[in-house]
């Protein structure tokens, strides 16, 4: 696994990462929730203007998978289904409870509005390409690439 070491926009919870024709992001966390967490803040703020996205509505999610890596890409799919196939537009997320193989909690968020929430990068999938999860000295880090 070969993390960025360059992470100077840690602040923002994520970073992006050249990949070519897709869009990779390394996410960060204190620890797993909060990497989570971040992975739907992350993925509202690359598809559009995430300042425009209230949280009006909050939708209650269950994941599981079989290791950190897996649960994050299935999570990630989760997330892209209710924006997707409901339209529902994830801005933020509460995690209340994770392991390796299970993740639950709640997003908050609006419904789609195309006048309001202008797409700026479409994301098709989660791909398992060069997917990464670990533990750091620093916390939690997750790298994942999306076809776009």
């Amino acid at each position: 696994m070969d993390f960025k070491q360059d992470t100077s926009n840690k602040t923002l919870g994520y970073t992006i990462f050249d990949h070519t024709a897709d869009l990779g992001l390394e996410i960060y966390g204190a620890d797993a929730a909060e990497l989570f967490e971040n992975a739907v803040w992350a993925v509202c703020d690359v598809m559009m203007d995430s300042t425009t996205v209230e949280t009006s509505e909050t939708r209650s999610f269950a994941v599981e998978g079989a290791d950190w890596e897996d649960l994050l890409v299935n999570f990630l799919r989760e997330i892209l289904f209710m924006f997707n196939g409901t339209r529902f537009v994830p801005r933020e997320c509460a995690v209340a409870t994770i392991d390796e193989r299970h993740v639950t909690g709640q997003v908050g968020g609006e419904p789609f509005n195309p006048e309001k929430h202008l797409i700026n990068t479409e994301i098709k999938a989660v791909t398992y390409h060069r997917i990464a999860v670990r533990r750091t000295g620093d916390g939690w880090q997750g790298r994942v690439i999306f076809d776009v």
